[in-house]
């Protein structure tokens, strides 16, 4: 008898510390997830196009004016954003930067939605992809000269742009434009 109350206590302590490894386990791994962002971080803003952005972008049939007008009031976003740096206006510039943003996603989503791989279309994601090339550098300027409050939105949005460089450049190099080569000669 004494050898079976041995391994009940032995498989009951073998759980206890199971159980507590996993929940030790679970709380540093929900920790630190948590400090991915500084605790007193701004919210990210919201992606907002303005409703003369819109109209005018909606107003535009033609594939390679409306990118060519997205990039432009993402220029313009991005220097209004610049300028309310240097002038300390950081919630100014979050608001400007959540306009970046949502017209980043708007111009993406036209494109990828209207795309009949055509010549016409790659042209225009090639014209995006480039376009975006000079927006990393100058978000970067913004990060380093705000306050930590807003950075982290700002690294993250530099980020979301690396990533739609991306997706703007993988329509030019999928199947349909470069057929892969057959395996039978």
């Amino acid at each position: 008898m004494p050898v079976k109350s041995k391994k009940v206590k032995g498989k009951s302590r073998n759980r206890f510390l199971l159980l507590f490894c996993l929940f030790t386990f679970y709380f540093l791994l929900s920790n630190a997830s948590a400090q991915d962002d500084p605790p007193d971080s701004a919210p990210p803003p919201l992606k907002l196009m303005s409703k003369q952005e819109r109209a005018s972008l909606e107003a535009q049939s033609d594939v390679k004016m409306h990118t060519r007008l997205d990039l432009d009031f993402m220029e313009a976003r991005l220097a209004k954003a610049e300028k309310l740096t240097t002038s300390s206006d950081y919630d100014g510039m979050f608001f400007e930067l959540g306009g970046f943003q949502g017209l980043l996603d708007n111009s993406l989503d036209f494109l990828t939605k209207h795309d009949n791989k055509s010549d016409k279309f790659l042209n225009n994601f090639k014209k995006l992809e480039i376009g975006l090339r000079e927006f990393v550098p100058r978000l970067e300027t913004i990060r380093r000269e705000i306050p930590l409050k807003y950075e982290s939105y700002v690294a993250k949005l530099v980020k979301y742009v690396r990533d739609a460089r991306t997706k703007a450049v993988e329509p030019l190099f999928s199947n349909s434009v470069v057929p892969a080569a057959s395996k039978h000669p």
